[in-house]
């Protein structure tokens, strides 16, 4: 197998997912053995956890003021919403960009800006589809504060979704946190909600893909010239 294609093939694990993934297979193995039919869609989910829980590096843009995608699948929602109370951002709308992620898509989040963790407050709440406008304010969340160095602040709520049991946040209050880094993961389908600061437009539409760390939502006034780099 040449390099690239098993690049292709073969991704990094989050630290969450050997566990599972040794969890799947045993549970193969032991349908092999009850009836092989049942053991090929036993090894097919084995696959489907490994790639589930794969965690790749990404090429994060270094302009000046961009604003990234925390995570990786499809903008469903655009608009005005009040951020959650907790996080500290006062009573006012911002625009909110929500990415939804399915089963299939990669579940580590990413910070959306550089800055330092000013709040982290997490929620209990249902588990309704992800994909709901309501689920926003009823289901089970973790909501962060960023705080740039001049003071902007931007919000990024982890909610979990209809399969999803459990909210990972891997940073504490205090923590800062390089635009496209990672700092948690959900499983298994869930959604971000990245409010945004007031006067910012958002440059993605409903309906469109993103790359966690790679794809730009917004920009916060002008930008530098163009860098890249790998984490």
């Amino acid at each position: 197998m040449s390099v690239d294609l098993k690049s292709t093939v073969i991704k990094p694990l989050h630290r969450e997912g050997p566990r599972f993934v040794a969890i799947f297979a045993a549970v193969s193995l032991a349908l092999f053995l009850v009836w092989d039919p049942l053991g090929w869609i036993g090894l097919g989910l084995t696959v489907w956890c490994y790639y589930f829980f794969r965690d790749p590096n990404r090429v994060v843009p270094q302009d000046e003021g961009l604003v990234v995608s925390p995570a990786d699948g499809v903008v469903s929602l655009i608009g005005p919403a009040i951020p959650p109370s907790e996080l500290g951002l006062g009573p006012e709308p911002r625009t909110r960009v929500s990415v939804f992620m399915s089963v299939f898509d990669c579940h580590v989040n990413r910070a959306p800006v550089e800055g330092t963790v000013t709040q982290i407050a997490y929620r209990p709440g249902k588990f309704l589809s992800a994909e709901l406008d309501k689920a926003s304010e009823e289901n089970e969340r973790n909501g962060m504060t960023l705080t740039m160095d001049d003071g902007t602040t931007i919000g990024v709520v982890q909610i979990a979704g209809l399969v999803a049991r459990r909210i990972l946040c891997e940073v504490q209050e205090g923590a800062i946190l390089e635009r496209g880094e990672r700092f948690g993961l959900i499983r298994f389908g869930s959604r971000l909600d990245v409010y945004l600061p007031r006067g910012t437009a958002p440059r993605v539409s409903v309906g469109q893909t993103c790359t966690s760390g790679e794809t730009v939502l917004a920009v916060l006034g002008e930008n530098a010239p163009a860098t890249a780099r790998t984490v």
